[in-house]
């Protein structure tokens, strides 16, 4: 029965167009953040060569989203992997892994991270205007006070991801 419950919100999320949420909405930024990221995933596609063991999920600068990913999600697989959630203090010492979620507290360190990962199948995903453009996968961005999300398809592209068409149009293209 809980699993019909789950369902039924996923399909009543993607219903709904998880492309906007009500930036003044009664659930906290950090939880919406996180659960847009776990449904992210969902449509998306990593290269064979990483899809055995742990699916690494790396929050860089939001303790808030670390915790809330780690609640909901830490002991789920994840594409058929064993999820690892880890929470970076330092830039320099991301592992490899396969999403990195950069709060926009840590923008200034935005293009260190790219640098790192350009051209690996890591999908990165920002909190601040303007990093969409230089290269991140997915940056959210409030629009008329609506979260939405801007998708950067050159980036998976480069980074051999396959992005869903739903996704894409749930976005906004740059």
């Amino acid at each position: 029965m809980k699993n019909i419950y789950k369902k039924l919100f996923v399909l009543i999320f993607l219903i709904a167009g998880f492309s906007t949420f009500n930036v003044q909405a009664q659930r906290p930024i950090h939880e919406i953040h996180s659960m847009l990221i776990f449904n992210f995933i969902k449509y998306i596609e990593w290269p064979e060569e990483v899809t055995s063991g742990e699916f690494t999920i790396a929050v860089y600068g939001d303790e808030d989203v670390f915790n809330q990913l780690n609640e909901f999600y830490g002991k789920r697989s994840v594409k058929g992997q064993k999820s690892n959630i880890v929470k970076i203090e330092d830039p320099a010492s991301i592992p490899s892994a396969h999403v990195i979620y950069i709060a926009s507290n840590k923008s200034r360190d935005f293009e260190d991270i790219l640098s790192k990962f350009d051209a690996k199948p890591t999908l990165i995903i920002t909190d601040r205007a303007g990093l969409g453009e230089k290269g991140s996968s997915i940056n959210f961005k409030v629009v008329d006070g609506k979260l939405k999300f801007e998708i950067n398809q050159a980036t998976f592209d480069n980074s051999n991801l396959k992005i869903s068409s739903q996704l894409v149009n749930m976005g906004i293209a740059i």
